[in-house]
Order: C-alpha cells, then sequence, then structure tokens
C-alpha cells in the first residue's frame, strides 16, 4: 500500500459537528406499525461443510436500536449480509414487515427500505460528498433513463427533491461545508458519517450499521453515540454491530450476542453485561468455572 494509501485511512478529526437539530425524517419512517419490523427465524447459513450461521433468530421492533455483538468471527457481519441480501440462507427466513424477503436482490431490499454501512468504508471516492449522497437518493426515484434524457417535468422534480434531501443530509452530518470535496479527500470520520448520509437517502425504514466506530478516537466516539440516538429519535430503527462495548452499552435498547455463529444470549444491556455467556465469550473463560 502506497503512503498516500495509507495516509488516507488514518482517522483523523471530525471537521465538523453534526447538526442534528435538522429534520430528516420521511413519512415512508412517520407512520410505520408498531411491533416486529424485521425477524430472523431460524436462520442457518452454510459454506461448504462450514456452518457460519446456525439456527439464529431474533427481531427488531420498530424504532429501536438493536445492537448485534460478538467476539471475531461470531457472524455478526455474516448475519447482516443475510439480512440484506448478500448471502441467501441455506434454511430458515428472514422477514421484513411480515413479509419474507426471500431471494429478493439487493437493490429490491434497498427499495423496500433497509439501507446499511460497511464495516470498511465503500464510498466513491472520485464522487464529491455530495455526489455520493445523491446515489443514494436515486435509489428510490421512479423516472429511468428516457424521462433523464429528455427531461421530462417528473424527473426535473424527482431531482430537485433528491438535491433537496441530500444537501439536508450532509448538514445533519455536519458535512454542509464538504458537500464538492472528492470523498477520497475527506477525514476518516466524515468519511464514516457521509457512508450513513448516503444509507439515509435510501430513505430507509431500518438502518443496518455495520462498526461505524471502527477507527474512531473516545471523543469521537462519544459524537457518534450522540448521532445514532439522533438518527432514532427522528423515527428510524437502527440495527447496529459494534466491537466496542461502551458506546453498544450506552446506546442500545437492547443485544443479541453471537458466538461460533449461534446465539448465546439477548436481552437488555445490563442483563447482557453480567450474562456469564457472554463474559465467557468476550474473555475466553468457561462460564461454569467455579
Amino acid at each position: 500500500m502506497s503512503e498516500e494509501q495509507t495516509m488516507s485511512q488514518r482517522p483523523e478529526g471530525l471537521s465538523e459537528t453534526p447538526d442534528t437539530s435538522v429534520d430528516i425524517s420521511v413519512e415512508e419512517v412517520a407512520h410505520l406499525p408498531e411491533g416486529k419490523m424485521l425477524e430472523v427465524d431460524d436462520v442457518t447459513l452454510r459454506f461448504g461443510g462450514v456452518k457460519a450461521l446456525d439456527g439464529v433468530s431474533f427481531h427488531i421492533n420498530t424504532g429501536e436500536i438493536l445492537g448485534l455483538i460478538g467476539p471475531n468471527g461470531a457472524g455478526k457481519t455474516t448475519c447482516f449480509n443475510v439480512m440484506t441480501g448478500v448471502y441467501q440462507p441455506t434454511s430458515g427466513d428472514v422477514r421484513f414487515l411480515g413479509e419474507p424477503l426471500g431471494r429478493q436482490k439487493r437493490f429490491k431490499i434497498t427499495k423496500l427500505g433497509i439501507a446499511r454501512t460497511f464495516q470498511n468504508i465503500r464510498l466513491f471516492h472520485n464522487m464529491t460528498a455530495l455526489e455520493n449522497v445523491l446515489v443514494g437518493a436515486d435509489a428510490h426515484h421512479s423516472t429511468g433513463i428516457v424521462s433523464a434524457l429528455l427531461r421530462l417535468p417528473k424527473h426535473r422534480r424527482e431531482e430537485a427533491e433528491g438535491l433537496d434531501r441530500a444537501h439536508e443530509l450532509l448538514k445533519f452530518m455536519g458535512l454542509e461545508r464538504r458537500a464538492d470535496e472528492l470523498a477520497r479527500n475527506l477525514p476518516y470520520g466524515d468519511q464514516r458519517r457521509l457512508e450513513i448520509a448516503r444509507a439515509l437517502a435510501t430513505n430507509p425504514k431500518l438502518l443496518c450499521l455495520d462498526e461505524p466506530a471502527a477507527g474512531f478516537n473516545p471523543a469521537e466516539k462519544v459524537k457518534l453515540m450522540e448521532l445514532i440516538q439522533s438518527i432514532r429519535e427522528q423515527g428510524y430503527t437502527v440495527l447496529l454491530i459494534e466491537h466496542d462495548m461502551r458506546l453498544v452499552m450506552g446506546v442500545t435498547d437492547r443485544i443479541v450476542v453471537l458466538e461460533f455463529g449461534k446465539k448465546i444470549a439477548e436481552g437488555l444491556p445490563a442483563e447482557i453485561r453480567d450474562n456469564p455467556a457472554v463474559i465467557a465469550a468476550y474473555l475466553g473463560v468457561d462460564e461454569n468455572a467455579s
């Protein structure tokens, strides 16, 4: 890896403080029914002879922040990938708002209302911050290439609405002044927040964050906790994969714990913190030892 590439991956301070007073709520989120939004039902995933997930079941309620945790290799991101259409389960079902996702393509799952970020940042590095968010906004546009070429009124209206939405989200994330900068030139922390902004631009009902605090210093993690809470306060449901236990304990409503592809615990943060099986999984000790 070149020195320039290495520098681009180093954590840097956030350029601006997120303006979480901005209203980013949308009608699709405001009127969702209470109860179970997403259900993972007895999901097993095999890669050859390896069981990456083994009969995993849990659910996410509308309007909550659910933490999905576990030691390295527990199957957290694999479970994430099953939920978002990257992998198809060997057996079991994933249901979203009561409907099975089946073998839906990833872009269709996005249209249904599930958006995600990635453990390793996946931005369009040669596009500006604004253009990256506009890519997300385009996911729910109904006009096609013919309307775009002919500049039909509906296309122009959707384009204008998408631009307004992108600026709104950049402001919410504290990136408004970075709108015209290339994504690759942004500080590391801003790239993380830009990826969240792009996911929110798809107007998701469920926002899935895969280790969003990776590479952050303690002060940045506090800001991230506040940001996630603000996103939930605007009506969004959040699924969070994260290694930092202080962050998870401080921001989630409930926690699901995986180990070696199996669910070993589920409950409130205080219950998980004191759970012998969870302590054993993280410390590598026998939970039955005296």
